[in-house]
């Protein structure tokens, strides 16, 4: 199975992300943003964490309009995966391939900790290696986690069980506690939360490892 990492200025979790795919047994490959094409074969793009661009006009604005970007929206348009992790959630929700938008955290503060979520479906690629109303606990770090749409978006997540992941106790006043979010496809994930900071247990616990791990064994059948 192969993964690509999308490498933006700013992007300060790129390598995490990488070496949670490589743990999980995928090949992966880094590309820069001022890139056109993806590497050949890649069923899975991977959009880290940080500060592309410096968050400069609205986090991730820029870096959803850089060159790779096209591709990365064509692979999506196609049926590819795509995994988008806190500034990565951020931009694909700027390219359109998530609905809503990040806000700035309600309490106006930058927040990095570990959290407690709640998985809400086990009907995804990304989340069938964990039940249904299970717990795991992973790291956030970000100033705009705040996850905002207007409640018809909601209430449709809702219905067609799009919500990937809430929080057990909403650290930046995202709508109906939402930290995670899959497409219409379920073959993209947008999610605040850092998994790849909790693949582990080095890093202090592991519950990240299995959506990893997950995607690379279903990639890897299919």
């Amino acid at each position: 199975m192969k993964a690509a990492i999308i490498v933006f200025p700013g992007s300060n979790c790129d390598r995490d992300l990488a070496v949670a795919f490589e743990r999980a047994g995928a090949q992966v490959s880094m590309v820069w943003h001022k890139d056109t094409d993806l590497p050949q074969g890649v069923d899975i793009i991977g959009v880290p964490g940080g500060f592309s661009f410096g968050d400069y006009l609205r986090c991730g604005a820029i870096a959803a309009n850089s060159p790779i970007c096209r591709s990365v929206i064509t692979h999506a348009q196609k049926g590819g995966y795509v995994l988008g992790v806190c500034n990565g959630f951020q931009v694909l929700t700027e390219t359109r391939l998530l609905p809503g938008v990040l806000l700035r955290n309600a309490g106006l503060k930058y927040i990095c900790k570990p959290v407690s979520l709640k998985v809400k479906t086990a009907d995804s690629a990304f989340t069938q290696g964990y039940a249904a109303g299970s717990s795991m606990t992973v790291p956030i770090a970000h100033h705009d986690g705040n996850y905002f749409a207007d409640d018809a978006t909601l209430d449709r997540l809702e219905k067609e069980d799009r919500v990937a992941f809430t929080y057990d106790d909403n650290p930046n006043g995202s709508a109906r506690d939402i930290a995670g979010i899959l497409s219409d496809n379920r073959r993209v994930l947008g999610m605040m939360p850092h998994p790849e900071r909790m693949a582990e247990p080095l890093h202090g616990g592991s519950d990240g490892a299995a959506m990893f791990t997950s995607l690379v064994n279903q990639l890897a059948d299919a």
